[in-house]
């Protein structure tokens, strides 16, 4: 079956997930990390495309990105590329490095950004790399620390999230922290990066419900967002 094409348009949020190749570490040490963090900072301050959220995990990374100046396609392919490079070199392996193509999945960002936020600052602690929330405050390959003010990362773009909080830093992370304690009972959301029309309704249950009333509702394995959302791509 052939693949679907990517959905991109200037302005559009994306989740982006990226896994090593039968799930082996893409990080095997900080060096990796910071190898990778630096690249990712250049390609998106050259193409000027807004980060949100980012955690890294040994074997896996997500990012949410707005599109900015290139395509999420060109911004991936350029960073994908060369930190594959470089990880093969320094360890000198060969071979492909990460699982298929990386998931992109559009999101609608009014109904899912801070959602997104909180899911993806939360890997590490369900990942277990820190152990409690205080640790994570502090953990510096994920950007909860940056909204937190205990790391800086220039290409973060921490005032769009903080403003939804509050106009005062101080206040405004304080009510971040919170919402995200709130989302650690949650465990993992397969609705916010499953599959198709379970992940566009919000859950299994809400796609019962829909199916009962007669309603039909649209779904598309690329998109996160509600019906009309899915129609607008």
């Amino acid at each position: 079956m052939p693949r679907k094409a990517r959905i991109d348009a200037p302005g559009a949020l994306h989740h982006i997930i990226v896994r090593g190749i039968e799930r082996r570490k893409i990080f095997r040490d900080n060096k990796d990390r910071d190898n990778f963090l630096d690249r990712l900072g250049v390609v998106l301050i050259d193409t000027q495309t807004p980060c949100f959220a980012w955690a890294l995990i040994p074997n896996h990374l997500h990012l949410l990105l707005r599109t900015g100046l290139a395509p999420i396609a060109a911004v991936m392919r350029r960073l994908l590329t060369g930190y594959a490079i470089s990880f093969n070199r320094r360890h000198r392996r060969h071979g492909q490095l990460f699982q298929n193509r990386y998931k992109s999945i559009l999101c609608q960002e009014d109904a899912y950004l801070l959602e997104l936020v909180r899911y993806i600052h939360l890997n590490p602690l369900r990942a277990r790399l820190v152990s409690d929330l205080k640790g994570l405050d502090k953990y510096p390959y994920c950007g909860h620390s940056v909204l937190m003010g205990k790391k800086k990362r220039e290409w973060q773009d921490t005032d769009y999230i903080l403003r939804f909080y509050d106009s005062k830093y101080s206040i405004a992370r304080r009510r971040y922290r919170a919402y995200v304690k709130q989302g650690i009972a949650e465990g993992r959301r397969p609705d916010l990066v499953g599959g198709g029309l379970i992940r566009s309704a919000g859950g299994w249950s809400v796609v019962k419900a829909v199916r009962k009333s007669g309603a039909r509702m649209k779904g598309d394995e690329r998109i996160l967002g509600d019906g009309n959302f899915v129609e607008r791509y």
